[in-house]
């Protein structure tokens, strides 16, 4: 397994990117570490607000996937300096001020994959 660590995986969430949606949330991630693969999403927390794959969409390459949809079987690509758009629904969950952001991914190589980031909303 490849231990990838947390440092370099917060390059990929595009900072200024959160954005609160009328029932959820966006952000934005960019690949500038390498090619890769998601295997499946395990959660994405905002605050304290934690949303299940199934209130979780990846918009990525014109392509919009459900996060419960993504699996080892039907993996998602993610290429370098390929962009994509989380997009959760079923909660407010954004606040004016500082947000603690946490994704945490499947990856095929390196298993769990989890990210803590901060922003302002």
């Amino acid at each position: 397994m490849v231990v990838v660590p947390e440092f370099l995986i917060r390059r990929v969430y595009k900072k200024g990117s959160l954005k609160k949606l009328e029932n959820g949330a966006s952000l934005e991630l960019k690949n500038v570490l390498g090619p890769g693969f998601i295997s499946g999403f395990n959660y994405v927390k905002i605050n304290d607000v934690i949303f299940e794959p199934k209130n979780v969409k990846f918009i990525t390459g014109g392509q919009e996937l459900a996060g419960e949809n993504v699996s080892e079987a039907n993996p998602v690509a993610f290429r370098l300096n390929q962009e994509g758009i989380l997009v959760m629904t079923g909660q407010n969950c954004v606040i004016d001020g500082k947000n603690i952001i946490e994704i945490e991914v499947m990856n095929p190589e390196a298993g769990k994959v989890r990210m803590t980031v901060e922003d302002i909303a």
